[in-house]
């Protein structure tokens, strides 16, 4: 009894010691995502969202999701065209002459101006599938996604800091 006595906290010991040599498992799925994937999940929670927010009826929703997702293909387009126009005027302002800067601040203004007319385009477009309240919840599920999106980030962030 006394060598069980004995035994008992040395094996403890020693599985206690070589637990942290133990391989870890693969990492989380969402540190694998590449980023289809991650666009393709914001979507869907983006989806998810909208659908919760406005209480679609059957009918509603055959006719607003063609029309949503025009718009945001019409918005990404325009997004991702100045991400490629900007992407050498990343640098340092204080590098680039005073006409580039010029040319820089012209080009943030015109993309804002063609973004509020494809917002208003669409907005008559999604007057006339959704009734005003709808459309009007529509709006604030967007901005109320993107800070919840932005909180997640911002929380996974904090959760990967030592």
């Amino acid at each position: 009894m006394k060598k069980i006595i004995l035994f008992l906290p040395l094996l403890f010991c020693l599985t206690w010691i070589t637990l942290p040599a133990q391989r870890p498992g693969p990492p989380p799925r969402d540190r694998m995502m590449d980023r289809g994937d991650r666009k393709e999940q914001i979507e869907s929670m983006k989806i998810a969202f909208i659908t919760k927010k406005l209480d679609l009826t059957p009918d509603e929703a055959k006719r607003f999701w063609p029309v949503y997702n025009q718009y945001t293909d019409e918005l990404q387009g325009l997004r991702k065209d100045r991400r490629e126009r900007n992407r050498d005027a990343r640098e340092d302002l204080d590098k680039l002459g005073d006409k580039e800067v010029e040319k820089l601040v012209d080009d943030e203004i015109i993309f804002r101006q063609q973004e509020i007319d494809v917002i208003k385009k669409y907005h008559a477009q999604f007057k006339s599938v959704l009734p005003i309240k709808k459309v009007a919840r529509l709006y604030r599920a967007e901005e109320e996604f993107k800070r919840e999106l932005l909180e997640r980030i911002r929380d996974r962030k904090e959760d990967r800091r030592p």
